[in-house]
């Protein structure tokens, strides 16, 4: 009993002390927002629409002629990629994050119809405009499906391809019941700080929080305080859809390129665990079996497993996230 009311009052301490107060505003686009390196635009004619993404081109100041691009996660943007960008920058590499449509700086569409194939192509117009044709990709989460895709579509230009926690390593739809994209939005409607925090808390940082958690945490949960935040939701609702309905899980086998895999085996996320039957949710998003699975299934691939890291090792541990990552990308 004794240790049941510590719990709770730690939890509630935290709530109080992480409350909406501490949250600033954010409009669709953070403009009020500065990324720690120069954001550019790109004109994007797609779907019938003017649009543009946000993207950074970061050069090295000892260049070795080596690209690398970064894609993020379905709740992050360009900026939690700093420390990262400055060590490859420091190696010799150039380095370009894009922001998706949908996310972060760039645009958020009334409608639009999201694929993996889609940004992908929408990625690689922005380095056709910067001249670049060979490069190394580096996707997270759901930019680890996108990075995917991108190495099958365009294998001529991927001489490398890098997963960090990849979602899609499994088939979501023959393991969850679907939910429509209206159920989605009213889900995501229903965001606030407390239950991204939760989140958060539970499948990156196993239940630790540090105070430098607090800044990726203000990014996304100060939309929800914003006039904007229902075409954000909306957005975020189709791109759930996508992840749920368009799985990369058995071209694996396609893959042409070297693949690293960098996989924190202590991640449990499972995109529609909560609709899956009561004896599969347990069976979902184990990382620590999965990336195994994986490795076997991508030909010339090599897996690097982070023991008790969850779901953000870039964040969590980045000393051991960036050693085997220079590594790869020197070979």
């Amino acid at each position: 009993m004794k240790t049941n009311i510590l719990i709770l009052l730690a939890i509630t301490t935290f709530s109080t002390c992480f409350s909406q107060d501490k949250l600033i505003a954010l409009d669709k686009d953070l403009a009020t927002v500065d990324y720690p390196f120069e954001v550019k635009f790109h004109p994007l004619q797609s779907q019938g629409q003017d649009l543009k993404m946000a993207y950074v081109d970061v050069l090295s100041p000892n260049p070795n002629g080596k690209t690398v691009v970064l894609l993020h996660g379905k709740n992050f943007n360009i900026a939690y990629w700093e420390q990262t960008i400055k060590e490859l920058s420091k190696q010799g590499f150039r380095v370009i994050a894009p922001d998706q449509i949908g996310f972060g700086k760039s645009t958020k569409p009334a409608s639009y119809q999201y694929s993996f194939q889609q940004l992908a192509l929408n990625t690689k117009s922005i380095l056709d405009s910067l001249k670049i044709n060979k490069i190394m990709v580096l996707g997270h989460s759901m930019g680890g499906m996108l990075a995917t895709r991108f190495a099958l579509s365009y294998p001529e230009m991927t001489d490398k391809l890098i997963l960090e926690n990849p979602i899609g390593l499994e088939d979501y739809k023959v393991l969850a019941s679907y939910q429509t994209i209206d159920a989605n939005y009213q889900g995501e409607l229903k965001n606030t700080v407390e239950s991204y925090r939760d989140y958060q808390l539970k499948y990156y940082y196993d239940n630790t929080w540090k105070p430098q958690y607090d800044r990726w945490l203000n990014l996304l949960a100060g939309w929800t305080l914003h006039k904007d935040y229902p075409i954000v939701a909306w957005n975020a609702a189709l791109t759930t859809d996508m992840i749920f309905t368009q799985p990369v899980v058995y071209e694996f086998g396609n893959i042409k390129c070297p693949t690293l895999l960098i996989i924190g085996t202590r991640d449990r996320t499972a995109i529609g665990r909560e609709r899956a039957p009561k004896d599969i949710q347990p069976k979902m998003g184990l990382y620590n079996e999965l990336g195994k699975k994986t490795q076997h299934a991508i030909p010339n691939s090599t897996l690097v497993e982070l023991d008790n890291v969850g779901h953000l090792p870039h964040i969590e541990t980045f000393d051991r996230f960036i050693k085997p990552l220079i590594e790869f990308l020197q070979k």
